[in-house]
């Protein structure tokens, strides 16, 4: 059954399926971070910590401590791509807070991306979970400026 689109909250078994969609979006572009901040684990932590959650291993409360941890690495980064990638990174680690957080995850894409952010939108689109295409895109056409 679909998630309402005005809950952006959504029951925890919702955020669990939900949150692993996004963190295989992240982990996608993890290698533009990665390229700009070499040896900073906060990414690759929250992107563990999303997979534990997903599987009930972890808890909303050390999941936004890894989420406030991304949002802090977007800002040390000197690199706007990289940056983008570090505040998708941080509103697929809130989902386990907020489901509504997953609806950044394409704007963040076409932050890190730009021009060529058409591909990559398309593939987050593609592989979402049914249920949950209308509450992350809604009516919504996917831009890449």
């Amino acid at each position: 059954m679909a998630p309402e689109p005005s809950d952006l909250t959504l029951p925890e078994a919702e955020r669990r399926d939900l949150i692993r969609w996004a963190a295989e979006c992240v982990r996608r572009l993890l290698p533009i971070f990665e390229s700009a901040a070499p040896g900073d684990p906060r990414l690759s932590q929250a992107l563990d910590g999303a997979e534990a959650f997903a599987r009930g291993e972890l808890s909303v409360g050390p999941m936004r401590h890894l989420a406030f941890g991304c949002h802090a690495a977007a800002r040390d980064v000197d690199d706007v791509a990289a940056s983008a990638v570090a505040r998708a990174c941080g509103q697929a680690a809130a989902i386990a807070h907020m489901g509504g957080h997953s609806r950044e995850i394409s704007r963040y894409t076409a932050k890190a991306l730009g021009g060529d952010a058409a591909p990559e939108l398309a593939w987050q689109r593609e592989h979402i979970p049914v249920r949950f295409e209308a509450y992350v895109y809604g009516s919504r056409v996917e831009t890449t400026g």
